[in-house]
């Protein structure tokens, strides 16, 4: 019998693989933790690890054992108080001997604790969510190459000979091969002729002419009409193409009617989008609107952290919206998404221009577009001007969060995967 002994060293991670057969085997239990655990946590503190703990009952596995039953003898040693036949007392309170039960004091196995790591906790979290109607293609992390052709090769498939070019090669080598002893032939023949003109044609110098003319006839005729070095094969290379592109168009009211804690809960929506996108995709572009009656393209730090004051013009956020698409954003080459913070507030006669933006130039571009409307207790006027959007087309959904706690249901409700029709 054959005996072959692992000499590889084991790496850092080599209980990795024991480590997600656990994960998937209690991923119900798992989820449910994880579930309680964002309940009491802040979005800003969202990309950490947890500790996690599974209740002892549900890490129970099968297990066989002696059923009960029939005769059988046993040897009890240091045995002084019973004998054969004598019956046995039941422990008290309906427990075996063995450990793992309920003590006196009414404490039993403590549960299971564990930590997940980030990128656990992360995977578990964005599990069932995803950006919804993904229409013209599908983002993906993986690079995509084409086969493409990339000239011609002496060696490769039968299948990609190419005909035309290696019969094109085999006439240009017969050619070169062939030159020399076609024009010193052609010599020798006028040569030939001329000694017979002059009557010398069974002279010894014709002779040796004849034999010079049969020579070269037999090396034109020994070269090969296709040849191997003149095969030819189709060539085709990987060529990496530009992988489909998204940008996601961030905008949020900053007017005098969003006050501190407004902003607050709006930026840690943005946030944890933020945290979404850059998870699940890997060409992404982000563009950060911040408006109140002006609109205006900033980075994500400005974004967040300017303190701006004034009216609300909502208009105006969208107006630069279809500026910025149809500058830098074309909707043939780039998949667009959207998603609008506000509290509602905007001027009467501004809501109707803006569900008209929404309708006839923003909705026709997009895959998504996402309104959530932040701590109004009453639906606003720019709310019921969105309802009628929301009517029109099924790429704009809209919500509403009164407190920190609305954000992931709001969140998931969103951007969650929609069954398959």
């Amino acid at each position: 019998m054959s005996q072959f002994v692992d000499r590889r060293l084991s790496g850092k991670n080599r209980s990795a693989v024991n480590r997600q057969r656990f994960l998937r085997r209690y991923k119900g239990q798992i989820r449910q933790a994880v579930g309680k655990a964002i309940s009491g946590r802040k979005v800003a503190d969202l990309e950490r690890g947890e500790e996690i703990s599974i209740p002892s009952k549900d890490l129970t596995e099968p297990f066989f054992h002696h059923g009960p039953g029939g005769r059988r003898g046993a040897v009890n040693p240091g045995n002084k108080e019973f004998v054969t036949g004598d019956r046995v007392d039941r422990p008290e309170g309906g427990q075996g001997g063995g450990g793992g039960g309920a003590s006196q004091d009414g404490e039993g196995m403590d549960e299971f604790v564990f930590e997940l790591s980030k990128e656990e906790f992360m995977n578990v979290f964005f599990e069932d969510l995803a950006l919804p109607d993904l229409v013209k293609k599908q983002l993906t992390a993986v690079p995509e190459v084409k086969r493409v052709r990339s000239g011609f090769v002496s060696q490769g498939n039968p299948s990609n000979l190419h005909v035309v070019r290696s019969m094109k090669q085999a006439i240009g080598r017969r050619l070169a091969m062939g030159a020399g002893p076609r024009e010193a032939l052609k010599e020798a023949e006028e040569a030939l002729a001329e000694l017979e003109a002059q009557g010398k044609g069974q002279s010894p110098e014709a002779d040796e002419l004849r034999e010079e003319i049969e020579t070269l006839k037999a090396r034109i005729a020994a070269v090969p009409f296709i040849d191997t070095w003149d095969l030819r094969y189709a060539n085709r290379s990987d060529q990496p193409q530009p992988t489909s592109q998204a940008v996601m168009f961030c905008l949020m009211d900053v007017s005098g009617s969003m006050d501190e804690n407004r902003k607050d809960i709006a930026k840690r929506f943005f946030m944890l989008l933020y945290l979404f996108l850059t998870r699940a995709y890997e060409r992404i572009d982000l563009v950060f609107i911040r408006h109140h009656t002006v609109a205006k393209e900033v980075d994500e730090e400005d974004f967040f952290g300017s303190r701006e004051t004034g009216g609300t013009v909502v208009s105006s956020a969208l107006d630069l919206m279809k500026e910025i698409v149809r500058e830098r954003y074309p909707s043939q080459a780039w998949n667009i998404y959207a998603a609008q913070a506000s509290d509602g507030d905007n001027w009467d006669d501004d809501s109707p221009l803006c569900r008209d933006l929404l309708v006839q130039h923003i909705l026709p571009l997009v895959q998504y577009y996402a309104y959530v409307e932040i701590e109004a207790r009453d639906p606003q006027s720019l709310w019921h001007a969105y309802e009628q959007v929301a009517a029109a087309s099924r790429r704009f959904a809209m919500q509403r969060i009164l407190g920190l706690e609305d954000i992931y249901p709001v969140f998931r409700e969103l951007f969650k995967k929609k069954a398959a029709a």
